[in-house]
């Protein structure tokens, strides 16, 4: 199984701690990580990752592997800039997204096109008008993100 983590480039202790349980958790259970390949959340979840022997597969943005944050063992280099955030999600069976910027928005915004559960930690809510959208699956912790993806990406069965 593969899960995406994603959210901003630089982001708070809390949010970098936050990732960091997120990548570990899915390393214990044995899940690949797929990310963007660079620093604030992409580079925490990937530590945690790598803490549990996990492996992380990053998709950068650029033409360069020497790119991705130290702890990315398999860099994909795409030269797509924001575009390459679309791969980055349909990599993945789930999508959990922790804090972020717009870049952070526009994978939610793939992964909700694509049907690609997305679960929330301290990241976007969506509304359309004055109504608030339930598509992004909110978490309570760390440990609680990593099991509804996993139970979302079994239930989404690809």
């Amino acid at each position: 199984m593969f899960i995406a983590v994603i959210g901003g480039s630089q982001c708070s202790s809390e949010d970098a701690l936050l990732a960091e349980k997120v990548g570990a958790g899915l390393a214990r259970r044995d899940i690949t990580l797929v990310c963007g390949g660079l620093g604030g959340v992409m580079e925490a979840a990937c530590k945690g990752a790598r803490s549990e022997n996990g492996l992380t597969i990053g998709i950068l943005p650029g033409n360069n592997s020497r790119d991705a944050n130290k702890y990315v063992q398999i860099p994909i280099v795409t030269s797509l800039g924001y575009a390459r955030n679309s791969i980055v999600v349909q990599s993945a069976q789930a999508v959990i997204a922790i804090d972020g910027e717009y870049g952070t928005l526009s994978e939610i915004a793939y992964a909700v096109q694509y049907g690609i559960p997305v679960i929330g930690l301290d990241t976007w809510s969506l509304c359309k008008g004055d109504k608030f959208e339930d598509t992004i699956i909110i978490a309570n912790d760390a440990a609680d993100a990593v099991e509804k993806a996993i139970e979302a990406a079994q239930k989404r069965g690809t």
